[in-house]
């Protein structure tokens, strides 16, 4: 539906039209609505809603002159319709309009207002100086089934555990295989609930998809494993992640949720004399929160172990950082085969590399070993005869 703008508009981006769709679905709960002033103050105060854990207030911000324009013109009870992309997403009826602090709701959310911090320099552009508070109405709204998938797959198996993961996967490496082992072994059913970043950074969702699919459906029980995806809005941002995760993870069914080591937001803060994480901080939130070990591999244990089990020390481990592995693979390069698996490498540089050799069928078989029979070969049937000779290592 294509808005004629007869009506007052703002204009809203898909972050922002997501984190509204996940509210309507019951899934930021205890958040039932856009909070007005007063109850934006009491979030504040307290990090708590009906008793139970939320760490900022869920307000609605856009930026923009003419959004800005049209918020400081909006009266108690008017509609006003959220226009997404030139469509028509929801009609909001006004109950407040009320001015913030951009700076202060970047805080709220990152814990810094540094520029230098790429999520702060991003979010700071999408967050005006007014937010309005009111019930809105979805247009064409998707119905999200991925509850009921995961209710079915607990019937299926008469699961009475069900634990969750969230990755990028960006790109799935070995310590993501060995995390959900590690997950899967203490737990009936595992939700891995897949990101869906708003960026360019990130290998597209649908090949992280296949590349995970590959490995639950070769190497794991594929029945007691399901993906959904989770649209990465800016909420789930900053040191309150893991927070949100908790919630999403407990609204959609899961008891249990496990996180790395090296997760981004598991920042460590001092309070009374002890250390102690975010996770602390969780007060009311039915869900158990692990923290697993950090992997690495080790050059003397000659396999993949815990940093706290390994005696080697760091200048023996090879540690798994998703960013260098992706650059080997944006530079057409193998990564070795203890950091990822061969056959996802193989799938991932077929996808990111389209028709980058001229003539494959040539090169095939000048490079490699065959039977006589003209074949056709795929670019990835050709990266993996090539880690087969990479680990090729004698001559006798």
């Amino acid at each position: 539906m294509t808005s004629s703008r007869k009506n007052k508009t703002l204009l809203i981006d898909q972050e922002a039209a997501s984190a509204l769709e996940l509210l309507k679905d019951g899934l930021l709960y205890p958040v039932t609505e856009l909070m007005g002033e007063e109850k934006s103050k009491k979030v504040l105060q307290t990090s708590l809603i009906k008793d139970k854990t939320f760490p900022f207030p869920f307000i609605l911000a856009p930026s923009g002159k003419t959004n800005k324009a049209v918020m400081q013109s909006l009266q108690k009870g008017e509609e006003v319709i959220l226009l997404l992309q030139d469509q028509i997403f929801a009609i909001l009826t006004v109950d407040e309009v009320f001015e913030i602090d951009p700076k202060e709701r970047i805080k709220q959310i990152y814990g810094t207002d540094d520029l230098s911090h790429p999520g702060v320099t991003s979010t700071i552009q999408r967050i005006g100086n007014f937010a309005v508070s009111g019930e809105y109405t979805l247009i064409n709204p998707i119905l999200n089934q991925n509850k009921k998938k995961i209710q079915e797959a607990k019937t299926s198996i008469s699961a009475q555990h069900t634990s969750a993961l969230v990755m990028a996967a960006n790109p799935l490496h070995r310590a993501h295989e060995r995390l959900i082992r590690q997950t899967l072994d203490s737990t009936d059913l595992l939700v891995i609930f897949l990101l869906k970043p708003y960026n360019t950074q990130n290998i597209s969702y649908d090949i992280r998809k296949e590349s995970l699919e590959f490995f639950i459906n070769n190497f794991l029980p594929k029945n007691r494993v399901i993906i959904i995806p989770l649209e990465s809005s800016y909420i789930f941002a900053g040191f309150n992640e893991i927070i949100i995760d908790a919630i999403v993870a407990k609204n959609y069914g899961c008891d249990r949720l496990t996180i790395g080591r090296n997760h981004a937001g598991l920042g460590m803060f001092y309070d009374a004399n002890s250390n102690k994480s975010i996770i602390d901080k969780v007060v009311g939130i039915d869900i158990e929160i692990s923290i697993s070990s950090e992997y690495v591999y080790c050059d003397k244990c000659t396999t993949l172990v815990s940093t706290n089990t390994c005696p080697h020390g760091q200048h023996h481990q090879i540690s798994y950082r998703a960013d260098s592995i992706l650059a080997l693979l944006e530079a057409g390069l193998l990564p070795p085969a203890v950091m990822m698996r061969k056959e996802i490498s193989a799938f991932l540089l077929s996808k990111l590399l389209p028709n980058r050799f001229k003539n494959l069928e040539k090169l095939y078989y000048d490079t490699f070993p065959v039977e006589g029979l003209l074949e056709e070969h795929d670019e990835k049937d050709f990266y993996l005869e090539l880690m087969k000779l990479y680990q090729t290592t004698s001559l006798t």
